[in-house]
């Protein structure tokens, strides 16, 4: 399995205590926190790239 921006995002969103990157991999059984943390390394992601895509789900 792949992480995708479509995946943080859903997380962000339906988080509402915990936001780490090692709570995201507990509830990903095939995703590693070392996967998650590699993608959100070398991806840009600015709050208004995230804003962008969550806005209509608001």
């Amino acid at each position: 399995m792949r992480f995708t921006k479509l995946n943080y995002y859903q997380y962000l969103l339906s988080s509402q205590i915990n936001y780490t990157i090692t709570n995201l991999a507990e509830h990903l059984e095939q995703i590693s926190h070392d996967k998650i943390n590699r993608y959100l390394t070398n991806e840009k992601l600015t709050p208004r790239i995230l804003w962008d895509n969550v806005k209509d789900l608001i």
